[in-house]
């Protein structure tokens, strides 16, 4: 078997992960230095040019730009706070409760903006500050937001689900929604459990009390950005519009919310908030876009069925090659 350019993909890449290179620069350089062992350098940077804005040519990846412009309308317009707010009144009176408010926070916001990215950005913004000036370890703090933020990876919507949708050959986005769901509230649930464990063991108060009226005011209150769950998802399952227009109704439905009803947003604002969705958009897609260039290399070089081959000599047996 011919393991040249494995260990051309695999070097490159390590090494400028360890160099502390971007992924999707790393990705890039990677690629293209496989492709040179093939062929001449410029037919090599071209092939690997041509394939990254040919994996970017698809009508289903306009959902994550506006996807990440609808968490930034969302964190901006004060939607992120209130479900900070009805989070605490779920889960803010159980031991560590801002652990847990934090997490249940990161669910919710990630289940509308489908971006991990503005979950951590806009549930950690608000977060880690109170957790610290109530004694909460600051390593703590911040692997509670980090890791809390992941969900929105997977619960719906999702931006990852969409590149796999895309990846993986067409499989249904609605189908892969549907089921994102309870891994992600699992994976919700187990961060939940080791932040009760750890917060028992270092024994963070409950500084949370709140009065029946309380709950009530504070559920109608972030009402309006919940429903934007049921609107989104509701309207895929029920097939009356695909994940890229779901995603430009989240926009212009946080951006009504935002401005007209919560009015936190004014309209000198929008420039500095379309420019960070732009920023966030461009380091996404840059990601996508090697990670399609990759693939294809991947798949001219013939880098799978070496790797399966290679596998199979080694052993037959499908738990010694999951080992592996």
């Amino acid at each position: 078997m011919e393991l040249t350019e494995i260990l051309i993909l695999v070097v490159t890449f390590s090494v400028l992960l360890a160099l502390g290179v971007p992924i999707s620069f790393s990705i890039g350089i990677a690629s293209v230095a496989t492709m040179l062992f093939s062929i001449k350098a410029l037919p090599a940077l071209t092939t690997v040019a041509q394939r990254i804005a040919t994996g970017l040519d698809s009508f289903a990846l306009l959902a994550i730009p506006f996807f990440i412009l609808a968490g930034q309308l969302m964190n901006s317009g004060g939607i992120a706070r209130r479900l900070i707010e009805f989070a605490k009144i779920l889960v803010g009176k159980l031991p560590g409760g801002l652990a847990f408010v934090n997490i249940m926070a990161a669910m919710l916001f990630g289940a509308i903006s489908g971006s991990a990215v503005a979950a951590a950005s806009a549930i950690g913004g608000f977060m880690t500050p109170i957790m610290r000036k109530e004694g909460y370890d600051r390593s703590f703090s911040a692997a509670v937001n980090i890791t809390s933020a992941t969900t929105g990876l997977i619960i719906p919507p999702s931006n990852i689900l969409i590149v796999y949708s895309l990846a993986s050959g067409g499989v249904s986005i609605a189908a892969l929604f549907l089921a994102g769901y309870i891994p992600g509230i699992l994976l919700g649930l187990g961060l939940m459990v080791v932040a009760l464990i750890y917060s028992k063991k270092h024994k963070y108060k409950i500084n949370f009390t709140f009065t029946f009226n309380d709950a009530v005011k504070k559920f109608l209150d972030a009402l309006p950005s919940l429903l934007l769950i049921i609107i989104v998802i509701g309207g895929i399952v029920a097939g009356y519009f695909t994940a890229t227009e779901a995603s430009a109704i989240a926009v212009l439905y946080a951006f009504i919310l935002s401005v007209f009803i919560y009015k936190e947003i004014k309209y000198k604002d929008l420039p500095k908030i379309l420019l960070e969705s732009a920023s966030t958009t461009a380091i996404v897609m840059l990601l996508v876009g090697t990670s399609m260039a990759m693939s294809w290399v991947m798949a001219y070089e013939n880098i799978p069925q070496n790797v399966a081959q290679s596998l199979i000599a080694l052993s037959d047996n499908p738990i010694v090659i999951l080992v592996i």
